[in-house]
């Protein structure tokens, strides 16, 4: 008997179900939000500044009482689209001054990525929410009726834990951002899809599969 030919897709593998405006829907009955953090410059504070968010994060940490995920996302930076810039720039201007002093950054620039990799911090606080915390009878996520009622549980439930954080958070970061749908969107794409989709090409169409496999 000829073995048969399995057909299966990396999609199949990912946890997330649906989005639906600000709720990431996940299998096996649990949903999250996200929020994204524009986090500053700890080493350029004030010694009182930095101690104002040493005790901010302190207080944050101590007034939980539902668990938290901290992502960080390091992400190489391509400066490509930079540095044709500055040769564009270089080629327009009529001032001979001015093109040599172009000429020296654009060096120190690519000199400067030779020699490091130049990263893009992200920061994401991801907060979780179990059907379990409906108590007995909680709704799984399904179809239908029993997705929407899911979805309303889980966002009253997700938007107040959100809500009563986003103070604290402000005081750690320039701003606290919760996500939303589209935001989601891109934001699992570029995870998922580093190396083949380009960032204009991430929304173009949001029913679109979260992976695109780059082999066929």
């Amino acid at each position: 008997m000829a073995a048969q030919k399995i057909h299966s897709s990396t999609q199949k593998f990912t946890e997330i179900v649906d989005i639906v405006d600000n709720i990431v829907v996940l299998e096996g009955g649990y949903a999250c939000v996200v929020i994204e953090l524009t986090a500053t410059n700890f080493a350029l504070l004030s010694r009182q500044e930095q101690d104002a968010k040493i005790y901010a994060y302190a207080g944050l940490l101590n007034s939980l009482n539902f668990p938290i995920q901290i992502l960080v996302r390091n992400k190489r930076v391509d400066i490509t689209s930079y540095i044709n810039q500055l040769e564009d720039a270089e080629k327009r201007t009529t001032n001979n001054q001015l093109k040599d002093q172009i000429e020296q950054y654009k060096s120190f620039v690519n000199e400067m990525v030779t020699v490091n990799v130049v990263l893009n911090k992200q920061f994401y606080i991801v907060i979780s929410y179990s059907s379990l915390e409906g108590g007995i009878g909680a709704i799984a996520p399904g179809k239908g009726s029993q997705k929407d009622a899911f979805v309303a549980a889980a966002s009253k439930t997700l938007l107040t834990k959100a809500e009563s954080i986003h103070g604290q958070l402000n005081q750690l970061a320039s701003t606290a951002k919760l996500l939303e749908r589209e935001e989601l969107i891109k934001l699992f794409y570029d995870i998922y899809n580093n190396d083949i989709v380009e960032p204009n090409q991430i929304v173009t169409d949001i029913t679109t599969p979260i992976i695109q496999s780059a082999s066929k």
